[in-house]
């Protein structure tokens, strides 16, 4: 089985291999154009499925024909010169190690843990694609080695903290109050479809199905073959998200080092606001570009096609060493982190507003910041009192879906 290893560099290989953390992975294809893909929280690596396809040609792990796993599989039908992915579980789900500390689960640990796996591989840069928690992790491994990194795609990302609740609304808050009722696969089939997809999606017809009714069956299969994460697992993922912050220095780590970004993101997707994936596109100018697609949390699965020609497009723009300004498509701004053009202050003005009408723009956008903090103090303390009286574990998550 094709695993990394992860200890102290002072330990013998021997004691590493017996008590260090093991990261189980899979590579798929290969050529000299190599892409490391970082999932999400209580997602497996096989999550990647519909992109690895669409970037190698299949999604059979090379570990099936050769040992190592480190060569073999399909033909690559993509990029005609041939492509490399290595897809990983993160601690804390599938076939990797599962800590029992939440202190172990940061983004800036499982960014070293990727960078561990890029060592045992022998890549020196790859492409760095994350989805969800797995572009928080993304995120902070370019802040952290920004000279291992080619190109960066975020999909459905957030800043983290407070970025990581959804917006105030019925249909989110009746998806919360069933996520913390589910206790079976069926029920929480039934509350993952509505978080990873949009009803327009889940109602189209698949045959004499409709797509809900297929998922539907997919998801409790998965839930129920795969089992559950582990209590400590999602602890300490939930622990990474809430933790992970990008400070002023880790944005200018990433600009400093040119590669280019491609911030992708669902427009309905109720786990992760596309407003905040727009603020860090912005704060990632002129090196980003914002692509927004008719999907949800789960745009990687929705709209496939689209999302995979993006992440095709941003391959090819950082082999060429496309100019950030050709590559951007967000809106000139000035130079600086706190810029005017982006600063949610300044949006009157440059709009032909008034200063009063700017500050209470800010005063407003601080304010919602505030209540959305104190909410998630709420939601924390009542998931908190509802398991102690009643003795109640956690949700744990299928290993098999994001």
């Amino acid at each position: 089985m094709p695993y990394c290893y992860i200890g102290n560099s002072n330990q013998p290989p021997s004691d590493v291999i017996k008590n260090g953390i093991k990261i189980f992975y899979n590579t798929y294809g290969c050529g000299p154009t190599k892409i490391l893909m970082i999932i999400g929280l209580a997602a497996t690596h096989d999550s990647w499925g519909p992109q690895i396809k669409g970037l190698v040609g299949n999604a059979k792990p090379n570990d099936d024909d050769v040992s190592d796993g480190r060569s073999g599989g399909g033909d690559d039908v993509s990029s005609g010169e041939g492509v490399e992915v290595c897809a990983f579980d993160n601690r804390g789900v599938g076939r990797s190690s599962i800590p029992t500390k939440r202190s172990e689960y940061t983004t800036t640990i499982m960014a070293k843990d990727a960078i561990a796996v890029m060592d045992h591989l022998g890549w020196k840069k790859a492409h760095v694609f994350g989805h969800s928690m797995g572009g928080m992790i993304a995120s902070k491994l370019a802040a952290l080695f920004p000279d291992r990194v080619l190109s960066l795609a975020l999909l459905n990302v957030t800043g983290g903290g407070y970025d990581c609740l959804p917006k105030l609304d019925r249909q989110t808050i009746s998806i919360a109050m069933r996520f913390l009722r589910a206790k079976t696969p069926e029920q929480r089939a039934a509350v993952d479809l509505d978080t990873h997809y949009t009803q327009e999606y889940l109602a189209e017809s698949v045959g004499s199905e409709t797509r809900r009714a297929v998922l539907y069956q997919q998801y409790v299969k998965a839930i129920s073959a795969s089992g559950m994460q582990s209590t400590h697992g999602f602890d300490g993922q939930i622990n990474a998200c809430w933790t992970h912050k990008l400070s002023r220095t880790d944005i200018e780590m990433i600009r400093k080092e040119g590669f280019l970004i491609s911030v992708i993101h669902g427009r309905y997707d109720v786990i992760a606001q596309v407003s905040h994936a727009r603020r860090l596109a912005k704060k990632l100018y002129p090196f980003a570009r914002m692509v927004e697609l008719h999907g949800g949390h789960l745009v990687s699965h929705e709209r496939t096609k689209e999302v995979n020609e993006a992440l095709l497009d941003l391959i090819s723009a950082a082999e060429s060493k496309t100019s950030p300004h050709d590559w951007t498509n967000l809106p000139e701004k000035s130079t600086g982190f706190w810029s005017m053009s982006w600063s949610p202050s300044n949006k009157s003005k440059l709009e032909g507003g008034s200063n009063n009408g700017s500050v209470m723009i800010g005063i407003a956008e601080r304010f919602r910041r505030m209540m959305l903090y104190i909410f998630s103090i709420f939601v924390l303390a009542f998931g908190y009192i509802r398991r102690i009286p009643r003795r109640i574990r956690p949700v744990r998550v299928s290993s098999g879906h994001t």
